[in-house]
């Protein structure tokens, strides 16, 4: 790529953004603008669901977050470096074994679940093993 076009891209990259991955669940802030002409007015709206795709690099990279509202799935896709979002918080991490969890479009009720993970403890204990096999 072009050192100038990467230089761009680079520059409209937002680097308050926490890690998450696919089976996630997220609560992403969104800046809504009410009202026309000179009565405008700005609050956020909270959208929260589970991370079904991550999809695209850099400035052009997209999420998709499920929810089931009164059984109806809702799905929203979110340029992830958009200034429209406020904020994303990771509510839950989500033990799956695909990058795209697709499948839960078809699935109602409890079999829609994913299974919770700490992965945090899990790279934790990782690493501390790791440090007394080497001792």
């Amino acid at each position: 790529m072009n050192p100038v076009i990467r230089k761009l891209h680079e520059a409209q990259l937002r680097k308050d953004l926490p890690e998450f991955r696919a089976g996630d669940t997220v609560r992403v802030n969104v800046r809504l603008q009410e009202g026309e002409g000179e009565k405008v007015k700005e609050r956020l709206q909270a959208f929260e669901g589970v991370v079904i795709s991550k999809k695209g690099r850099a400035s052009s990279a997209t999420f998709t977050v499920r929810r089931v509202s009164f059984g109806v799935g809702i799905e929203r896709i979110f340029p992830l470096h958009s200034p429209t979002i406020s904020s994303i918080e990771v509510v839950g991490k989500g033990k799956v074994r695909r990058a795209r969890l697709y499948y839960l479009r078809d699935l109602k009720g409890k079999a829609a679940r994913i299974k919770r993970a700490d992965r945090e403890e899990v790279v934790a204990a990782a690493a501390t093993a790791g440090s007394e096999t080497q001792a």
